[in-house]
């Protein structure tokens, strides 16, 4: 009998799997066929298989792919714009005025790919992005091997206008985008301060109709708060839940100011909020009550937001500050232990996002969305916990290889899909541009 041959076979290192067990295995190789996972099996079995590519795996930690639940990837050319502003100004005196000057399909187009390749490049398999002119954010992100879920930044009345112009959008990217595997669409209302009741609610039927999930803004600054206690008699969860908000699968951007009561309602409603650390440092918008989200059992997840308030996109640093930063202000060192926190880039990012099903953990049967993560180096030995290197030890640079879907994207730290010196190249032409229009 002939014996099948699978499309890849990863042989050795250390399998960090996040499965319910949250094994680690040691001595194994992975079988990956159609671009999903078949099975990881013990070393010596492997002359039982055979495989059109054999990848070496030796002296690596192999992991799920990291998954960001909050970006705005075409602000990837905003980097550095506007520093060391107040939330509120940044945006309306800095941002706003900008994408005014510079949106348009080709430059978020451009952007996208940048972003894609800087994700890529910190090991994110999956990212969960709320901008404009999606179907370019969407595209760029197809030709990078970035899986994403894309949702249009819904703001009136500048980007929305009436209502059946949103429900042409949304149709007419389920049409677009349905049998593309890397792409998966969303609804994202910007903000409750940006968003009357009306179109709120028309986003909740949306989600609804189209088993999408809800991604917005919630909670980032205490004004916002106040705000909506001033103008709607409740805070911003109530506000919400009152719409039918959470009626659909929400994921909420920062949650700074949550207090007890909504967090236990987000937790009841299966709601998820992604922490965006460093944004919410840099911005001086607070600090997310993590530790009560957790004694609540709130869904948590990692978020990167844009490079234009991080500034940058790598998500290992996210939550290495975020574990260390909750264990200082808690006074609790085993607050947010190392494998607790990892699982918030993995299993737990894909709860949040409504793909734990089929991303997140090492198993059978799931996407092989994976990193292998080199460990033949000074700060990675010696090594006694693969969980602490990763939260406390390891940077992005040590990122070796990324695969999505069964296709290596990065191997050998070499972009697949990617010219890298163009990338460099555009930014800098762009860079140009942007100081031209704004200054005219």
């Amino acid at each position: 009998m002939t014996m099948k041959e699978y499309e890849h076979i990863i042989q050795g290192g250390t399998y960090i799997t996040m499965d319910p067990q949250y094994r680690t295995l040691e001595d194994h190789f992975m079988l990956i066929d159609a671009g999903r996972i078949v099975d990881i099996l013990p070393m010596t079995e492997l002359q039982d298989f055979k495989a059109k590519a054999y990848t070496d795996a030796a002296d690596c930690l192999i992991t799920p792919g990291f998954i960001n639940a909050h970006s705005h990837l075409p602000m990837s050319y905003f980097r550095g714009w506007a520093d060391d502003l107040p939330l509120h100004i940044w945006l309306k005196d800095q941002i706003w005025p900008l994408e005014a000057k510079m949106l348009a399909g080709d430059f978020v187009f451009d952007a996208s790919l940048h972003g894609a390749a800087e994700m890529i490049r910190h090991g994110i398999t999956l990212t969960n992005d709320m901008y404009f002119y999606v179907d370019r954010i969407a595209d760029a992100c197809s030709i990078a091997g970035l899986r994403v879920i894309v949702g249009e930044g819904i703001i009136e009345p500048e980007y929305l206008g009436d209502l059946s112009v949103f429900k042409r959008r949304v149709q007419a990217l389920k049409d677009r985008y349905q049998d593309n595997p890397l792409v998966d669409c969303c609804i994202a209302p910007h903000a409750i301060y940006t968003c009357s009741k009306e179109v709120l609610k028309a986003c909740t039927t949306a989600a609804a109709e189209n088993n999408w999930m809800i991604h917005t803004h919630l909670s980032e600054n205490q004004s916002e708060v106040e705000d909506c206690l001033k103008h709607h008699g409740e805070r911003p969860v109530d506000y919400l839940a009152g719409l039918g908000f959470l009626e659909a699968h929400c994921v909420f951007a920062h949650g700074v100011w949550l207090d007890s009561e909504e967090i236990k309602t987000l937790a009841q409603a299966k709601a998820a909020v992604a922490l965006c650390t460093d944004s919410n440092l840099k911005l001086s918008n607070g600090f997310v009550p993590v530790k009560e989200m957790l004694e609540q059992n709130l869904n948590l997840a990692m978020g990167t937001d844009g490079v234009a308030s991080n500034n940058n996109l790598d998500i290992l640093e996210e939550l290495s500050t975020t574990a260390k930063l909750h264990k200082a202000l808690n006074h609790d060192p085993v607050l947010l232990p190392a494998r607790e926190a990892f699982a918030l880039l993995t299993i737990e990012g894909a709860r949040a996002l409504n793909r734990a099903h089929d991303l997140g953990s090492l198993e059978a049967g799931k996407w092989a969305d994976l990193c292998l993560i080199d460990t033949n180096n000074l700060q990675s030995q010696p090594l006694y916990n693969p969980y602490s290197h990763l939260v406390y030890s390891m940077g992005s640079e040590q990122i070796r290889d990324v695969m999505i879907a069964g296709d290596w994207v990065m191997k050998n730290k070499k972009l697949q899909h990617l010219n890298e010196a163009d990338l460099i190249e555009k930014a800098k032409q762009y860079k140009n541009t942007i100081i031209s229009k704004m200054e005219s």
